[in-house]
C-alpha cells in the first residue's frame, strides 16, 4: 500500500477521524463555501459544489452544516478565500503537495514551511514535485455496489481508466476532466457512490522503511491539523510488514 490512502486507513483504526470531527466539518464546510460562491448555489449546475457536497455527506456531515455553508456564499460578509498549492519534500525524499484555502497566505506559507522543516523536509518551489503526479478522478464504492467484473464493466462503459477493488471497496480512476459525466454514469448503473473526488495521484514512488515512514505520517498529520490545509498527498511506500506495525501501533 502506498501513498495518502495508506496513511487515512492507518488514522482511522486509530480512531483520529472522531477526534477530528469537528475540523474536518470546518474544512468541508469551507470548501462548499468557496465551491458555491465561485459559481452557482446549485449544485447540479456546479460541478465543484457538487463534488463538495458528496465529500461532505460522505463523512456524514448533517444536511444542516451543508445548506448553511452553501447559504453562507450569499453573505457579504464571507471571508475571501484563495487557492494554494505548496509542493516539497519529506523525509526520505517523499514528494508532498499541500492544497489549502486562506484568507492569509503569509500565515499558510509560514505554517506549512515550518511543519517540513520540523520534519526534516524543505519547501519547495511551485512545480517542484507535481510532475510526480497525476490529478485525476477517484469514485468510490462499497463492497454491497458488486463484484469486482461487475464494478470493472460498469467503470469502462462510463468511461472511466481503470477500478482497483480489494477488502475495503472499489475505487473508480477516471480522468479529472471527466469526473462529472463517468460518477453520473456510474450512479445510473451502481448507484450513489461513497465518496466522489479529485486527487493527487503519485507516478512513482518512494520506498521508506519503518522509521522514514512513521516521520511522513507524523508530518501528513501535522500538515493535516492545520485549519488552512484542505488536502495532502505523498508519494511514499512501504512492505505489508512495516505497515501491519504501523496499523497496530
Amino acid at each position: 500500500m502506498a501513498g495518502h490512502s495508506q496513511f487515512k486507513n492507518i488514522m482511522h483504526r486509530k480512531g483520529r477521524q472522531d477526534a477530528v470531527r469537528s475540523k474536518l466539518f470546518s474544512k468541508l464546510a469551507r470548501e462548499i463555501t468557496v465551491a458555491a460562491k465561485m459559481g452557482t448555489p446549485d449544485p447540479a449546475m456546479n460541478p465543484r459544489l457538487r463534488l463538495a457536497i458528496q465529500a461532505a455527506k460522505a463523512e456524514s456531515m448533517p444536511k444542516d452544516n451543508i445548506q448553511r455553508a452553501v447559504n453562507k456564499a450569499a453573505g457579504g460578509d464571507t471571508e475571501s478565500y484563495e487557492e494554494v498549492r505548496y509542493e516539497g519534500y519529506g523525509p526520505g525524499g517523499v514528494a508532498v503537495i499541500v492544497e489549502a484555502l486562506t484568507d492569509n497566505r503569509n500565515r499558510t506559507a509560514s505554517n506549512v514551511r515550518a511543519a517540513f522543516t520540523k520534519a526534516g523536509g524543505a519547501l519547495g518551489e511551485t512545480g517542484s514535485v507535481g510532475f510526480m503526479f497525476s490529478r485525476v478522478g477517484e469514485i468510490a464504492y462499497k463492497l454491497e455496489a458488486g463484484d469486482a467484473d461487475t464494478l470493472m464493466m460498469a467503470a469502462l462503459d462510463a468511461g472511466a481508466d481503470d477500478v482497483v477493488s480489494g477488502e475495503d471497496g472499489h475505487v473508480v480512476i477516471c480522468a479529472f476532466e471527466n469526473i462529472g459525466e463517468v460518477s453520473a454514469a456510474l450512479e445510473k448503473a451502481l448507484g450513489e457512490a461513497e465518496t466522489v473526488k479529485t486527487v493527487f495521484k503519485p507516478l512513482t514512488m518512494a520506498p521508506v522503511d519503518e522509521e522514514k515512514a512513521e516521520s511522513v505520517l507524523k508530518l501528513i498529520d501535522r500538515l493535516e491539523d492545520d485549519d488552512d490545509v484542505q488536502n495532502v498527498y505523498a508519494n511514499f511506500e512501504v512492505d505489508e510488514a512495516t505497515l501491519a506495525k504501523l496499523s497496530a501501533a
